[in-house]
């Protein structure tokens, strides 16, 4: 086995061993600890899992400035970013503590004997349960937010599965130390050994999910990985569901009206949203549509001079450095594509890279500008009218988000472009830009393929109902069912005989 080491993107230098990879004995005994763990997690119920996010979230608000500082050395997102992440990876695990609380995540329904015309109707009780073991890859982007603490492990927990993380080659030593500190915290408020584990290494990873004892796995990273894993599952015995968030171009529709309007305000949100964290965000506006014409042509000015003023980004590993190169030289020489501006030069140290515009015309969009580039380049597509514009967006991959940019009180545009998008993205923006995906219960962060492989959410309450399966007790004695099933409970939403009843 390797040792795992982390490097600092900022000098492009190794700083320390954090582990040896994980072997696949080491692998196997986790999940075994995890699957015994289950039962007991299960056991502490709704208040005693809420109680135990809670904990999780004041172990990482008590250890702030330790866990911030050592995710910006290793992914020179900036102290600001990751603090703001902290408190986001907090509040998602206090949001679950109240998700837990309210009780509707379990669709608790009841149907008591009766007559049906299709004739008598046995009592029927059902609601949705732990689905078991769940392994999580934490993503090179949010070291915090999508990693050994985020939203899939989050979720999972309050669902009653054990996790274990497969920590990001990125950032190793954010996600050991922060695992310690949520393994301590578990332990201390009562959670069953093997409630957390955690593994390093390619290999580990595959390991993870071939393992009989995971039964789920959440996944944020690239097509390529997401299908490497799927291949993995697809050759178990009993495969198993993969929620996976892999590419999202995140189409942007500037209308004419809103061209005519505020160019110099479009311009800079949109440049401040695709160059956001060196462009490194899964809802990055990747490609705009911006009218032809004198209106459009201020936006596109506006948006260069921006760019221009933009300092090279440090990229959180060499690999998206390299990547980056490749796949944005390749935009820039596509056919029809143009280089509009660039961003300053790197200093030659570390991971840095080159923010940049490209333009084309939207009836000539070619193939290779409607793939996900990661990293700080966007694309914008010039259209002349209404049928340019929606044969382009005929053409476009399905995304997490779409964003529609109006002018006042315009309806009948942003109207027909609503309906053409909603088929092809799980979030629709108006008037704003994508890059912020809020934790809350009306969130939606998925969509169709290629942007996640599940009709799922990763972000808000129902992540959690991705660990969840339903199970239904029929002609059930009261002592066997689970207590939000009885007949005297009345502390969540149940429907009852087809009528909601709540607490």
């Amino acid at each position: 086995m390797s040792d795992v080491v982390s490097t600092d993107p900022r000098t492009g230098e190794a700083v320390e061993v954090v582990a040896r990879e994980t072997t696949t004995a080491e692998v196997d005994r986790l999940c075994a600890a995890a699957l015994t763990a289950a039962p007991g997690l299960d056991a502490l119920g709704r208040a005693g899992r809420a109680a135990l996010l809670r904990a999780l979230a004041d172990a990482l608000e008590a250890h702030r400035a330790d866990v911030v500082a050592l995710a910006d050395r290793e992914t020179a997102l900036g102290a600001t970013r990751l603090g703001g992440e902290l408190t986001r990876t907090g509040y998602q695990l206090r949001l679950f503590a109240e998700v837990l609380e309210e009780g509707s995540y379990l669709e608790a329904a009841i149907d008591r004997p009766g007559d049906t015309p299709m004739g008598p109707r046995p009592d029927l009780r059902r609601m949705l349960v732990p689905i078991g073991p769940v392994a999580v890859f934490g993503a090179s982007n949010f070291p915090l937010a999508f990693s050994v603490p985020g939203g899939d492990t989050a979720s999972a927990l309050a669902a009653g599965c054990p996790v274990v993380v497969k920590a990001h080659g990125s950032h190793p030593a954010t996600s050991q130390s922060v695992f310690d500190l949520l393994d301590a915290a578990a332990r201390e408020a009562g959670a069953p050994d093997g409630t957390l584990g955690i593994v390093h290494g390619l290999q580990a990873g595959a390991d993870l999910v071939a393992h009989p004892a995971i039964r789920a796995v959440g996944f944020t990273g690239s097509v390529t990985g997401g299908r490497a894993l799927l291949e993995v599952i697809e050759r178990r015995p009993d495969p198993v569901p993969f929620f996976g968030e892999l590419s999202s171009l995140n189409p942007v529709v500037v209308t004419p009206a809103a061209a005519a309007e505020r160019a110099g305000e479009l311009a800079a949100g949109l440049v401040g949203s695709f160059t956001l964290g060196g462009g490194q965000f899964c809802t990055k506006p990747g490609l705009a549509f911006v009218p032809a014409g004198p209106d459009g042509d201020a936006v596109v000015d506006a948006m260069a001079e921006a760019v221009r003023d933009t300092a090279a980004p440090v990229l959180l590993n060499e690999g998206i450095a390299a990547s980056y190169g490749r796949i944005s030289d390749g935009l820039a020489d596509a056919p029809g594509v143009q280089e509009v501006a660039r961003g300053g030069d790197p200093s030659g140290r570390g991971f840095e890279a080159v923010s940049r515009l490209l333009q084309t015309r939207a009836g000539d969009l070619p193939a290779e500008v409607t793939e996900e580039c990661f990293g700080p380049v966007a694309v914008v597509a010039r259209y002349a009218g209404e049928a340019e514009l929606f044969a382009a967006l005929g053409r476009m991959p399905s995304s997490l988000t779409a964003t529609v940019l109006r002018g006042t009180g315009e309806t009948e545009l942003p109207l027909a472009v609503s309906q053409e998008l909603r088929t092809r993205a799980g979030r629709l923006v108006y008037d704003a830009y994508p890059t912020g995906v809020a934790v809350s219960w009306a969130q939606h962060h998925g969509g169709p393929w290629p942007s996640t492989n599940s009709q799922h959410t990763s972000v808000g309450t129902t992540a959690i109902r991705r660990f969840l399966r339903p199970v239904t007790w029929q002609g059930a004695p009261q002592e066997v069912l689970p207590p939000e099933l009885t007949d005297d409970f009345g502390g969540i939403p149940r429907r009852v005989d087809g009528v909601l009843r709540l607490p």
